[in-house]
């Protein structure tokens, strides 16, 4: 009897891997899926993996071509339906990306994101904070503050690695785990820190420390 259960057990295991395996290919989204519609652009050769995070605000979010957005990602731009932004689009993200698992990319003025960016699992990006000048209101009710962020193409950004408003990160850049980035840091960089600082950058042959 116990080896009975053991082998249906595995039967029924190795069936709901299979289905849920074929699951995921076949609702992952696709530019010539009906959901990829909706994006300001969904490059050829991109890819959303299923399941998705939460997506909001489509129409302002851009996606270049051979681009993977992994499962679990939130994509949004904006905070309520038919909001009119000042910038179009709000997040744009280049051609040969690829977004970690579970991370977010929240924009409400400008987020750009280069070619060939790869991040870690959960990676927060946002270009708004919430004002707090007010001590006599709740902060989550006063005015929000944007300021757009960069992030240049080749970049990697480790897992956890949180991307802050007005951050803007040059070209070919490395982030490591978990850093808090915020300011402006020049191309060929390693980042590393909270707050984040440059810990080596590239004087044309070879890293050194700063």
């Amino acid at each position: 009897m116990f080896r009975f259960r053991l082998q249906f057990r595995a039967m029924v295991g190795t069936i709901i891997r299979a289905v849920s395996a074929k699951l995921n290919r076949v609702a992952a989204i696709g530019p010539n899926d009906p959901p990829a519609q909706a994006y300001k652009n969904f490059g050829i050769g991109s890819i959303i993996n299923w399941p998705t995070g939460n997506m909001y605000g489509e129409r302002w979010i851009s996606i270049g071509c051979d681009t993977m957005i992994s499962a679990h990602v939130t994509l949004s731009a904006g905070m309520v339906p038919d909001q009119q932004m000042l910038t179009d689009p709000v997040v744009s993200i280049g051609d040969r990306c690829l977004i970690g698992r579970g991370s977010a990319i929240v924009g409400h003025y400008r987020i750009d994101i280069g070619d060939d960016v790869y991040t870690g699992m959960n990676v927060y990006v946002t270009d708004q904070n919430h004002g707090y000048e007010d001590i006599k209101k709740p902060i989550g009710v006063q005015d929000p503050h944007d300021d757009p962020v960069v992030i240049g193409s080749g970049s990697w950004i480790g897992s956890g690695a949180v991307i802050l408003p007005g951050a803007r990160i040059g070209e070919h850049c490395v982030v490591a785990a978990n850093s808090v980035v915020r300011g402006e840091f020049q191309p060929n960089s390693v980042i590393a820190g909270v707050p984040a600082k440059v810990v080596r950058t590239h004087d044309g042959t070879k890293w050194i420390r700063p």
